[in-house]
């Protein structure tokens, strides 16, 4: 990968870090799961910089405290806080009739689930596909037109950041039965299958929206212990060498500030400006799976356009875009 896109930053770098020297008066940014873990990370540092943050959560009480936390470090306007359940199409819609033509210029897919027992929404989707893909393709899907007039008004292109993981090499598209309505539930392969799904995600949206001035990009946050490993016991987690007995997370774990880093930078970084389609992690474009260290890099199949009109297509019909 000659052409590879990299950065000063590095795997440990912190979200302040990143975000340090960017004047972000006048610019405005919705980050889903805003109020815990690495959502509240960045929105904290986009806040510091003078950004307007939106912090969107499914518990506005949790969504409250954490702006007065971000505030109380912020030069920029206090957080603002709204109520979203990206598990409710009907709540995603509201919210996104609430916003209406707000000029938006960063919207960061932050918000998930993970290795959750099976269960499936009230729109009858399966939890962890239905939360961390189809719930954010419809917010973005709706808020495209504020993205839109947000790119009008700043010059340049406004920027959609979807969450992946690396979790995304433990399962592709499964197009015939993406619910679990046939085959056996594994928490992991869902997991999984979502995570693939924001990588896609990120593609058919930058392809269909560039010319428009919308990018997207996906990114691996790194390995952080955060409320998303909620559904996880302690003793899977020993298990899997992400601690010890005593509870000392293995070496290569990120801090929360950290993990938000590439998030950040994928927002903000200059030389992603009208680059879109890209797994990102530690702050640099990703390798090949087959080329990367171990628990690093993106398959070929996250990244495939065909793969991505496919999901899209599939997407549409779900949430009746």
């Amino acid at each position: 990968m000659t052409d590879r896109i990299v950065s000063k930053f590095g795997a440990f770098t912190s979200a302040s870090e990143v975000a340090a020297g960017h004047d972000l008066t006048g610019v405005t940014a919705i980050v889903t799961g805003g109020a815990s873990g690495i959502g509240f990370e960045t929105a904290k540092a986009l806040s510091a910089q003078g950004c307007q943050v939106v912090l969107a959560v499914r518990r506005p009480d949790q969504g409250l405290a954490a702006a007065d936390k971000i505030a109380k470090s912020s030069r920029g306007p206090k957080p603002r806080v709204e109520g979203l359940d990206l598990a409710n199409l009907a709540s995603i819609r509201a919210f996104a009739g609430r916003w209406a033509r707000t000029p938006l210029h960063l919207l960061i897919h932050n918000a998930g689930v993970m290795a959750c027992p099976q269960a499936y929404t009230g729109d009858g989707f399966e939890t962890q596909f239905g939360t961390n893909h189809l719930g954010h393709f419809l917010l973005a899907h709706q808020l495209t037109p504020a993205l839109m007039d947000g790119a009008q008004a700043q010059g340049r292109s406004t920027r959609v950041v979807a969450l992946s993981s690396v979790a995304h090499r433990r399962a592709g598209i499964d197009f015939d039965d993406p619910h679990f309505r046939s085959r056996p539930y594994d928490k992991w392969s869902a997991y999984g299958q979502s995570k693939t799904a924001n990588a896609l995600f990120a593609v058919g949206l930058h392809h269909r929206f560039r010319r428009h001035g919308i990018s997207a990009n996906a990114v691996m946050p790194g390995g952080i212990m955060t409320p998303l490993q909620r559904h996880l016991p302690r003793e899977e987690m020993i298990a899997m060498g992400w601690m010890d007995e005593q509870g000392n997370l293995a070496t290569g774990f990120k801090t929360p500030e950290q993990g938000a880093s590439t998030t950040v930078w994928a927002a903000l970084g200059a030389e992603l400006e009208g680059v879109g389609g890209l797994y990102l992690e530690d702050c640099a474009q990703a390798l090949p799976a087959a080329a990367a260290p171990r628990a690093r890099g993106v398959e070929t199949y996250a990244l495939d356009p065909e793969l991505a009109d496919r999901l899209w297509t599939l997407s549409v019909a779900a949430v009746g875009a």
